[in-house]
């Protein structure tokens, strides 16, 4: 049996990776007159800083394909399982390095965020669900976008915790622990100041 699982970790971890390697917010932006998010705003390729750049409804690619990633390598994991329940993880954080440690954008991506929140929508879809609904209902109240996706996003865990038991919420618990690590990587290179260059727009 150890052969099989093996495998299928190996095909999880290869195939989430490179989804996750898809620099879909450079690749878009790129398309809009802006060469690299990575040099711009606060540096990080993904949504939040394209609809800094781009405007929220031309960064929307950006946020449906940054999810999809994580979705399909969360996918691939359920599809390989044979009942695994941790296989979808596994897909989803080969999905989350891989958007931080892009392969093919020279190894400089972003915090993983929106890749964890596809990726958690095969993990527990109930919670997913649940966690959506409150979004849109704090935006509905709030109409603050980045207030609904927080709520949300901290929200799925504990909603998790109900609905799946410790085990897989500690799972979570693991994704998450790296998006933080994301974000205070970032905000430590955020104090550095982007270098002048001719294209600066």
């Amino acid at each position: 049996m150890l052969a099989p699982v093996s495998s299928g970790i190996v095909i999880v971890v290869v195939i989430g990776y490179l989804l996750g390697s898809i620099p879909v917010a450079n690749l878009v932006a790129g398309r809009h007159g802006v060469d690299d998010l990575r040099d711009v705003g606060d540096r990080n390729p993904g949504y939040w800083n394209a609809a800094e750049q781009l405007g929220r409804r031309t960064a929307l690619p950006i946020f449906v394909g940054d999810v999809a990633k994580g979705m399909t390598a969360a996918g691939v994991g359920a599809w390989v399982a044979d009942g695994r329940w941790w296989f979808p993880v596994v897909g989803t954080a080969a999905a989350m390095v891989g958007h931080a440690w892009p392969v093919f954008a020279d190894f400089r991506g972003g915090r993983s965020v929106l890749t964890f929140v596809g990726g958690a929508a095969v993990i527990s879809p109930a919670a997913a669900l649940v966690a959506t609904v409150i979004a849109v209902s704090v935006w509905s109240v709030t109409r603050r976008f980045d207030w609904a996706a927080r709520v949300g996003v901290f929200g799925y865990p504990i909603i998790q915790l109900v609905v799946d038991g410790p085990a897989r919420t500690a799972a979570t618990g693991v994704l998450m622990t790296f998006i933080g690590m994301r974000f205070a990587q970032a905000s430590l290179v955020s104090r550095t100041p982007v270098p002048s260059t001719p294209d600066d727009v």
